[in-house]
């Protein structure tokens, strides 16, 4: 059944209520999800992505029910992840000549996904337009890396909707589909959760996009995302909510994580969250057991937080495997401005703390050298050793390191994007960037041979 948005535009898609779990294991779902679909039906009729792969047939039967194949004149596919074309195979067995609208990269996606089927594509670029008839226009707007390089959202002109793609999204499922009608802290948390564990990676691409929409000065009434709900009341709300988060965002708040084996790293996590509420009164504190609470709400916690204290013990010479592949987690949402210190029990080499210190600079943190090693389980003596833990924890310099300073002529950069390393003795001989260019010499105008985002987005890459 579809349901009506405004205008002649409708969603047509599907409300996941069993869905627990999303991009494999690594997304958990509390609240169920959609994967929205939309039909625009003016004098052209325009379908908006489909479904993911499990529900094709329904969506199809679904589509069928409300609207004759045969009458679908354009497909716009703003993405080609299968949780937004899941449906299109078999729906172009159907009606295989319509055309599909989408970026040269969802030709890449899509082809690599479901075969090479000789579908009839139309790639569309940042201000390219499709009329859909009486007098509206869709207008398309390149999104890369929001999340994937193929990522497009398209403005219809006239009902002013703001289809999104997976930016302004949630995992969310609510049936009455407006923001309006949705459980409010519920969806803001959801909202919340939804950026920092799969659009936090790109925040700085997150920054020029908006910043780029900003000027486009589109008169958006509804912003339609590709999960969650279709914001109609004060849209912009939730772009505002994405300008702070994008700004290495951070709360007056600390989170002290720990994996433990013997409870003797708990004991120390809750002592040191203690005495952080002593020291500072209003400064919010959370714990969590980072082996047993979901790792995503733990992630929206060290997102919001200015500090994070994180222990382990040492084991077999390393930290618990629980607390490695958490910490691969961490690293891979690029969070920015944010303080750590680690501390940790042992019984025999105490290597532990030194690991942790270790993968949380190289997670991006500006780490304390103090860190707080305890042999066996806390005595009185390692317990007094926590207020000078916690003190340099929480007055360590935020300020930008100074590391704007002379750099090798020949130094590398990564893409804060994707993670391409660009070295200037390979240059980049496709880009057109012979070998032996500094990056520094590269015009401004290259961009990744990744990714496709400008030299604004790397780094110094620090081996």
């Amino acid at each position: 059944m579809k349901k009506h948005i405004v205008g002649n535009v409708s969603w047509i898609g599907y409300l996941d209520w069993e869905l627990k779990h999303f991009h494999g294991e690594d997304y958990t779902i509390e609240h169920g999800s959609s994967q929205n679909a939309y039909l625009v039906q003016e004098e052209k009729t325009v379908l908006i992505d489909t479904v993911w792969i499990p529900h094709r047939f329904d969506f199809i039967e679904n589509l069928e029910a409300e609207i004759d194949l045969s009458s679908i004149d354009y497909i716009v596919a703003h993405h080609g992840e299968c949780d937004h074309s899941g449906a299109l195979a078999a729906l172009m067995e159907r009606i295989p000549n319509v055309p599909i609208y989408c970026t040269a990269n969802a030709v890449k996606s899509l082809e690599g996904q479901y075969g090479k089927r000789n579908w009839n594509f139309h790639i569309v670029k940042s201000g390219d337009t499709l009329d859909v008839g009486n007098g509206k226009q869709l207008i398309f707007i390149e999104m890369p890396m929001m999340h994937w390089p193929d990522s497009l959202a398209s403005f219809l002109t006239g009902d002013n909707v703001l289809f999104s793609m997976d930016a302004f999204g949630q995992h969310f499922a609510v049936e009455e589909l407006f923001n309006d009608r949705a459980n409010q802290p519920l969806l803001h948390y959801e909202a919340l959760k939804y950026y920092v564990n799969i659009l936090n990676p790109y925040a700085q691409n997150v920054k020029r996009k908006l910043a780029e929409l900003d000027k486009l000065q589109l008169p958006i009434a509804y912003i339609a995302p590709s999960h969650g709900v279709v914001w109609r009341d004060n849209p912009l709300q939730i772009v505002a909510d994405y300008a702070l988060w994008s700004d290495a965002y951070q709360e007056d708040m600390v989170c002290v994580c720990y994996a433990t084996m013997w409870n003797g790293t708990k004991m120390l996590a809750h002592a040191i969250a203690d005495e952080i509420a002593r020291v500072s009164p209003q400064t919010n504190v959370v714990v969590h057991n980072i082996e047993t609470d979901d790792k995503n709400d733990v992630m929206v916690d060290v997102f919001r937080s200015k500090a994070l204290a994180l222990g382990s013990p040492t084991v077999v010479n390393d930290i618990l495997s629980g607390a490695s592949g958490w910490l691969t987690f961490l690293k891979s949402l690029k969070f920015k401005n944010k303080r750590a210190a680690a501390f940790g029990c042992y019984g025999w080499s105490g290597e532990g703390t030194q690991i942790l210190q270790e993968r949380l600079r190289d997670a991006g943190f500006t780490v304390s050298d103090n860190a707080l090693r305890v042999n066996w389980n806390p005595q009185e003596s390692d317990y007094a050793e926590i207020p000078a833990f916690v003190a340099d924890l929480l007055e360590i310099d935020t300020t930008t390191p100074l590391q704007e300073q002379e750099k090798p002529t020949m130094q590398k950069y990564v893409c804060d994007v994707c993670g391409f390393i660009y070295d200037p003795e390979l240059g980049d001989p496709d880009g057109g960037i012979e070998p032996g260019t500094t990056f520094e010499d590269i015009p401004e105008d290259w961009v990744c041979p990744v990714c496709g985002v400008g030299k604004d987005m790397f780094s110094l890459y620090e081996e």
